[in-house]
């Protein structure tokens, strides 16, 4: 070593301490990589992504080769630092040249390496495969030993590491992951992609068309009113029952009438004979279920029953997939039945319109676990019967009770703003 120049054994040292940044860097991109993006890269033929994602199929090994290497590469990095501070300055100076080779490597072979390593992982653990693949055949029979007697020590303490979790994502993660994927995905398509995650949280129960507001065809009214009701319904189908909605017959598609209609050769028989047999939705029936159900039994609507039989309300898949894609017009507003914008921007909305639709058609927040309604809501924050002209702020909002109608909220003005932040600002004022 003696006979060794000097200028030789700098650029060893320094050709050390870069090996060991190499180490370094590539243990750091390689575990911080989006296992996400590194399987579709794989899967779209990235010969790179490949290596690497085969490399973090069996971590304990990757990290392994990558100790291994780094620690030889360190350890002959302080031998040859001793060597040259003897030949320099002697005994005296071999301490000293500890603590620079310390901060050295600290700097320039861990720092800086696994700092660019986290803010780049892709650029240096695509390249980095590559090495590190061939040094792991190389050393594996060492990194196969290492491993055996380090996976022995932690199955002594219970552990074991072919028991690690895996990649799943929980429902709550994957919505974080949507909410902060940014440009990459579009807002509206973000929200379609959280809308049906929350699929699994609401039931029919808080979209349904209540029971009182369900239009349908009464056999029991006079037939120059009923066919006067067919040809003016808004709705392509419609429920038939007899006196009441608990009698249900079944669902009449306008489709399969109007002929006759125009024909002027429809009859409470052909009606009858047109008709469909009722679907019945049990209570409590989760959202993704019934679009399931729906799709299963290639219906479109349905009559939510409770346990006693008793008719609650109407769903529709319509109801259901404006939860997952939003009102299927232009304006919302304008394609809410219970929502009517006003000339100074607020909303007249009727007493009866659900949690769910105010938060979908305002992009609202108001929580859903509660009451189900807006005049639910009132009440809930009034604790009694509602009278018109009250104004109150029901989770930041302004609301101001136009009309009443036998102890209900039958018209409310809605502001859409939330005013939250006012109300903290008189209240720390004390004004």
């Amino acid at each position: 070593m003696n006979e060794i120049p000097l200028g030789i054994l700098f650029t060893i040292l320094a050709l050390l301490i870069v090996l060991s940044g190499f180490f370094s860097s590539s243990e750091t991109a390689l575990m911080t990589l989006n296992r996400y993006r590194l399987r579709h890269l794989a899967k779209a033929g990235h010969r790179s992504a490949r290596l690497a994602a085969r490399l973090l199929e069996r971590p304990d090994r990757l990290i392994g080769v990558i100790l291994l290497g780094n620690n030889f590469v360190n350890i002959l990095a302080a031998s040859l630092t001793t060597v040259i501070a003897l030949r320099l300055y002697g005994q005296g100076a071999i301490a000293a040249a500890s603590v620079l080779l310390t901060l050295v490597i600290l700097i320039f072979a861990e720092v800086a390496p696994k700092t660019l390593a986290a803010l780049h992982p892709e650029r240096l653990a695509f390249p980095f495969s590559w090495p590190l693949s061939l040094l792991l055949r190389v050393l594996y029979p060492l990194v196969w030993v290492t491993n055996g007697i380090a996976n022995g020590i932690l199955r002594l303490f219970r552990i074991h590491p072919e028991d690690a979790t895996g990649d799943a994502l929980s429902r709550e993660e994957l919505r974080t992951v949507l909410n902060e994927a940014g440009a990459m995905i579009p807002r509206r398509h973000q929200r379609m992609l959280t809308n049906i995650l929350d699929l699994e949280k609401a039931t029919v129960e808080d979209i349904m068309v209540p029971r009182n507001e369900i239009v349908g065809i009464d056999l029991e009214d006079d037939w120059e009113d009923i066919v006067h009701q067919l040809a003016a319904s808004q709705h392509t189908r419609l429920p038939v029952y007899r006196e009441s909605v608990d009698d249900v017959i079944g669902i009449i598609h306008m489709r399969r009438v109007v002929s006759d209609l125009l024909k002027h050769q429809l009859t409470r028989e052909t009606l009858l004979e047109r008709t469909n047999d009722p679907y019945f939705i049990p209570e409590g029936t989760k959202l993704h279920t019934q679009l399931l159900n729906f799709q299963r039994s290639r219906r479109r609507i349905g009559m939510v029953v409770d346990e006693y039989g008793e008719i609650m309300g109407l769903v529709t898949l319509e109801d259901i997939l404006e939860e997952i894609v939003g009102e299927f017009t232009t304006d919302p507003a304008a394609g809410s039945r219970h929502l009517r914008l006003q000339e100074d921007g607020s909303y007249l909305a009727q007493g009866n319109i659900s949690v769910r639709e105010l938060n979908r058609v305002l992009d609202w927040g108001l929580p859903t676990d509660g009451p189900k309604t807006l005049n639910g809501l009132v009440m809930e924050h009034l604790q009694s019967i509602p009278e018109a002209g009250i104004s109150l702020i029901i989770h930041g909002f302004p609301v101001t009770i136009v009309q009443t109608k036998e102890n209900k909220v039958r018209t409310a003005a809605i502001q859409p703003r939330r005013i939250r932040a006012v109300v903290r600002r008189v209240e720390n004022t004390g004004e």
